[in-house]
This record gives structure tokens, C-alpha cells and sequence, in this order.
């Protein structure tokens, strides 16, 4: 099989020649192993400072070459795209107040952790109030589809496509987590309109994806922390599940997939997320009660699950624990189809190249169909 004909298989619920694999984001560290040369794909720091120094270009054609490269070097089966920045845009450094620290443009207050080399946080938000939502429309340049245009020609033949648009459905990242739940219970019109706006803004931009050779759109908000949802069920159900239904409506009027991702306990929930007609689900974290076998006998014919190896378990384990981990995810989840073996978030910085290499061997060695019983 192609590895787009497996990940298709799974996604519908039938067994393909193995378990397929792939990732949502592969970070420098390990690309710059696998590859044998720097790159800027998610470079994190170098990332950020080329595109403040107006090396746009440079940075795309990384992101092009090295994103190809490496999925041929790892032999995964799904591949995942974004946005890029417009060619020609003006770009300049933002007002640092220290070396890690920065202002944007809107008022937000950005902080990069070159520790933990996490994605920049937003420490201090401007005041929620209908001035600070965006405006609903979003106009798209050619240029910033470079890089889709350029995996979907390189790949779009034998490799399933994913496009890491937009959300919307809660969008914490771009007004805060803590201002959206205190209006949940001040100002319902304030939260149902920012819904609305966001949830518009990232339609338009999963529709160009689409449209663009992608097979799926993957929304990334995440809905809930390792103890359960940020906020109760019937708030779900009111302010985030119809943004999600827009999402899912709109990905299959093109006749395309739509994979949520969502980590953390999402027990609570997760009757709503199907309710809501997502066809695959990432970010399935075990250590946190996300156990594979219970979801696969609950849930197991109504959506395809995208997880099983905690990304701890690649950072902290040993190749052999690794191994176990992954035997045990294809056990639990793989029969009939419906699984795509993942880490549970992203090979992040710190994930160890010998523990990642271990999952993926394991998974053509051991996810092969029939499984062994």
C-alpha cells in the first residue's frame, strides 16, 4: 500500500498492510539528527529570528526541502503542512522588553522559554472587550501556500496531507484562557461573537488548504488539561461545540477529512467531540487516563485515534520502554483498523532520536496486518 491508502484505510475503519504513522510536527533537534544538516523548520529561536531579520525566503525553502526530506528519511505516512509567511511582506523585530520578551502589535505580551524551547506564551493579554476582536475576514496571499503547494507536488501523490490550519473553537491562544472562561460566565454574547469570528477565520483558511491538495485539516485547540475540560460540559456544549461543528461541516462539504487535535483527560467531552462528526482524533495521552483499549471498545467504530506513545515515554524512556509502549498502543487500538500509531502531542525538543526511531521500527515490525496475536 501508499502510505496515503493506509492512513485513508484507517481513517475509515479498515485494515491496511500496517498500522501507519506520521507526525503533526517534528522539531529541529530531530530533524537536524535524521537529516544530518541544520534547518529552520521548527527551529523554534532561529526560527523567530530569521523571520524578524527578513529571511523569509530562507526560511520557506528550508521548510520545503527538510519537510519533504524527512518523510522519506523517516518513511512516515502522513505529512503535515501550514501557512507561511507572504513573500515581500514587511517585517521587522518586534519591541523586545528583554531578550525573551516581547510586544506585538496587538498589545500582547510574548515570552519564548529558551529552556524548554516550548512555543512562545502569551503572558499578559489585552483587556477582553469587542475592540479586541479581529476582524472576521482574512485575505489570503498566494505566496504564503508555497510550502502546501510545494509538499502536495512532492507528495501529494502516495502520502496522505494534512493541513494545520485554523480553529477557532476556542481560541485561548489570541484572547487567553482565563479571559474567555470569566466571560463564559460575565458576558455570553462577548464569547458566542469571538466563536463566531474566529471559528469564520479559520474556515476561510482550512477551505485554502483543502483546496490546495490537502486530504484533512487538523484544528489545534486544546480543550481540556491532564485533570479534565478548562471549563464544565454544558459550557462546551454552548460556547465550543457549535465552532467545532462549523470546523467539521466545512472540511467535509469538500469532500475531506477533519482530524481534531486535543490532549490532556477529555473523558468528559469526548461524546460531544463525536457528536460534533470529527473523523479522526489526536492527542491521545494515556498517562492521563486516555487508556487506548477502554477508547477502542467505546469509541473504537465511530472515530480513528491518532496517539498511544506519550511524548514522556520519548523523552524520559529507554528505547526497549518505548517498544513496549508502542506493542501496547497497536494491541489496544489496531484491530480493524481506526489507528494511526503517533506520539501524543509533537516530537518536541527534547525527545531523544534513539526513542523515536525505536517507536517507528516497532510499528513496521509489529503493526503489520494481520496483527499478531
Amino acid at each position: 500500500m501508499l502510505p496515503r491508502e493506509r492512513v485513508l484505510a484507517a481513517l475509515q475503519h479498515r485494515e491496511p498492510d500496517r498500522v501507519p504513522t506520521g507526525e503533526i510536527g517534528i522539531d529541529y533537534t530531530i530533524t537536524e539528527q535524521a537529516l544530518g544538516h541544520p534547518t529552520l523548520y521548527r527551529a523554534k529561536w532561529k526560527e523567530y529570528q530569521a523571520l524578524w531579520q527578513g529571511r523569509r525566503d530562507e526560511y520557506v525553502e528550508s521548510c520545503k526541502r527538510d519537510l519533504v526530506e524527512i518523510v522519506r528519511k523517516l518513511e512516515l505516512d502522513f505529512v503535515s503542512v501550514f501557512l507561511v509567511p507572504p513573500r515581500n511582506a514587511t517585517s521587522a523585530p518586534p519591541r523586545f522588553l528583554d531578550e525573551y520578551t516581547w510586544v506585538e502589535p496587538d498589545g500582547r505580551i510574548m515570552r519564548f522559554s529558551p529552556e524548554t524551547e516550548g512555543l512562545p506564551v502569551c503572558v499578559q493579554f489585552p483587556p477582553l472587550s469587542p475592540d479586541t476582536i479581529r476582524d472576521e475576514s482574512v485575505h489570503l496571499d498566494p505566496s504564503q501556500l508555497e510550502l502546501v503547494d510545494h509538499v502536495v507536488r512532492e507528495l501529494g501523490d502516495t502520502h496522505f496531507i494534512v493541513g494545520r490550519g485554523g480553529d477557532g473553537s476556542y481560541p485561548y491562544e489570541y484572547y487567553g484562557i482565563v479571559e474567555i472562561l470569566t466571560a463564559m460566565i460575565d458576558d455570553a454574547v462577548l464569547v458566542h461573537r469571538i466563536v463566531e469570528v474566529e471559528t469564520q477565520r479559520a474556515i476561510t483558511i482550512n477551505e485554502a488548504l483543502l483546496d490546495a491538495g490537502c486530504d484533512a485539516v487538523l484544528p489545534g485547540d486544546d480543550y481540556c488539561s491532564t485533570k479534565g475540560p478548562m471549563m464544565s460540559p454544558a459550557h462546551f456544549r454552548t460556547y465550543i461545540l457549535p465552532g467545532l461543528v462549523a470546523l467539521v461541516e466545512s472540511a467535509h462539504s469538500k469532500g475531506k477529512y477533519l482530524i481534531k487535535h486535543t490532549d490532556g483527560n477529555t473523558w468528559p467531552i469526548l461524546d460531544m467531540l463525536l457528536e460534533a462528526g470529527i473523523d479522526g482524533w489526536h492527542g491521545i495521552q494515556t498517562k492521563v487516563g486516555m487508556d487506548l483499549a477502554k477508547l477502542k471498545a467505546e469509541y473504537g467504530d465511530s472515530v480513528c485515534f491518532f496517539g498511544g506513545v506519550d511524548v514522556e515515554w520519548l523523552i524520559e524512556g529507554t528505547p526497549e520502554e518505548v517498544r513496549q509502549v508502542t506493542r501496547s498502543a497497536i494491541d489496544s487500538a489496531g484491530s480493524g483498523g481506526g489507528l494511526a500509531v503517533t506520539s501524543g502531542n509533537t516530537i518536541m525538543v527534547g525527545v531523544r532520536y534513539e526513542n523515536y526511531l525505536a517507536m517507528l521500527d516497532t510499528i513496521r515490525t509489529y503493526g503489520q496486518y494481520p496483527l499478531r496475536q
